[in-house]
């Protein structure tokens, strides 16, 4: 059975909302584990890819080009972040300052999580993302002034763009300002998408690729920073909480109510519908299998070290998990092995202790 494409906002929203809180577990868990300076260039690295991939080509989409580049960068960065469900603020002050703030609750930090997340994790956005916007769109006298960051205890995530009037160097293009506080913000002088462009349901598919595109990014970044075996640790043991912790708003979202290996594979199957990818499913003599012939989420990343799949795999463990402890979950394909999808079989556990 082909699980059809989903048009379900409820669907994209469980997608957007797995995938945002594994992406906030898993900073938490490599800050735990490997700590505050690894975290920060775990972030750095991470933004910096999404800023190289996603910031210029962004423009013309958001109704962003043409403008001064300051006004250009807050109003990007208004636009984008709203688009994804983040609450943030957009004050102009003149073409070469613009301000933005980001409101609380923190989106990427959200609930508790905020009080375990370091301080040099804010750094490495700063440095990977804000702080290199000139040097994207060939601007040396663009750089940003932070005012103001949440994980040092103050009102949010602050600054602004400004155009100086010479060429900064690299340790100028960032600068820390606490004294400074943002102007008010007036929601009828902020910037707007065009309704046409952007009908709802392209939004509600926007909101899901927004998450989407954090995991996308992170997963492969922690390979190349801490290595394949690392991946599985740091990537797949959060990926096996969140899915426990996730399991029932999933199962609601998609309307799985029974313990079955085919309704499962149905959560599995829906789930992957509502992704964006090829997924087909069928019952077994002894439960059900599960075949998803695209990935999407890693879509356009190259080659991938299979520790990628394996900490991402852990969601589907941690949730299987939640669903019926008594089933195991076998991989018996694999894309990143050459294969042509990822086969998954759902079985009882057999006589093996159940943890």
């Amino acid at each position: 059975m082909q699980s059809e494409p989903s048009e379900n906002p409820d669907h994209f929203k469980a997608v957007a909302e797995l995938y945002h809180n594994y992406l906030t577990s898993i900073l938490l868990y490599v800050a735990a584990n490997k700590g505050a300076e690894p975290a920060g260039d775990l972030s750095f690295a991470m933004f910096r890819h999404q800023h190289l991939t996603k910031f210029h080509s962004s423009f013309e989409k958001l109704g962003v080009k043409g403008k001064p580049d300051a006004v250009a960068c807050a109003q990007y960065h208004y636009l984008s972040n709203a688009i994804g469900g983040v609450g943030v603020e957009y004050m102009y002050e003149s073409d070469r300052k613009a301000w933005i703030r980001f409101r609380h609750p923190r989106w990427i930090y959200q609930g508790t999580a905020l009080a375990g997340i370091p301080k040099q994790v804010s750094h490495g956005f700063l440095k990977g993302w804000y702080a290199h916007n000139g040097v994207t769109l060939g601007n040396p006298r663009l750089g940003f002034v932070c005012t103001s960051l949440d994980t040092d205890g103050q009102y949010g995530f602050a600054g602004y763009f400004y155009e100086y009037d010479h060429d900064l160097t690299p340790e100028e293009r960032l600068r820390f300002a606490p004294g400074e506080v943002a102007p008010p913000f007036d929601p009828a002088l902020v910037p707007e998408l065009d309704g046409g462009t952007w009908p709802e349901l392209r939004l509600q598919k926007a909101n899901r690729n927004y998450s989407m595109d954090y995991i996308k990014t992170i997963l492969p970044e922690i390979s190349n920073i801490f290595g394949p075996l690392d991946t599985v640790w740091l990537g797949g043991n959060p990926a096996q909480l969140i899915g426990r912790e996730m399991y029932q708003q999933l199962a609601d979202w998609f309307g799985v109510s029974g313990e079955s290996p085919m309704d499962f594979a149905r959560l599995m199957g829906a789930f992957g519908a509502a992704s964006g990818d090829q997924v087909s499913i069928a019952e077994t003599a002894d439960g059900a299998q599960v075949s998803q012939s695209t990935w999407r989420l890693m879509r356009d990343r190259g080659v991938l070290h299979p520790s990628v799949f394996d900490a991402w795999n852990g969601l589907w463990i941690g949730l299987l998990a939640m669903h019926n402890r008594f089933l195991v979950l076998d991989i018996q394909a694999r894309m990143d092995h050459g294969d042509e999808a990822f086969i998954w079989r759902i079985r009882p556990r057999g006589d093996a202790p159940v943890w």
